[in-house]
């Protein structure tokens, strides 16, 4: 069992600047692209450029308002 938890998922674009202010506030992130994955191994992707972002699920109580805040922002824009 994974100690990683999915928390956001989105376009290339969104996540980029989700994992960023992740990172800016020294929250470890992991990006997961399954339609990467797939292409690599020579297989298609039902949905191209979907990707997540998974954190340690001890930072999962922080991370929630963090993502929250700054899909609402994304939203607006």
């Amino acid at each position: 069992m994974s100690n990683y938890i999915k928390v956001f998922s989105g376009n290339f674009i969104e996540v980029q600047r989700i994992f960023t202010e992740l990172q800016n506030l020294n929250i470890c992130a992991i990006i997961k692209d399954e339609s990467e994955s797939g292409r690599l191994a020579g297989f298609g992707a039902s949905i191209q450029g979907l990707q997540e972002i998974h954190v340690h699920k001890e930072e999962l109580e922080k991370v929630t308002p963090i993502i929250k805040s700054l899909t609402s922002e994304l939203e607006l824009d």
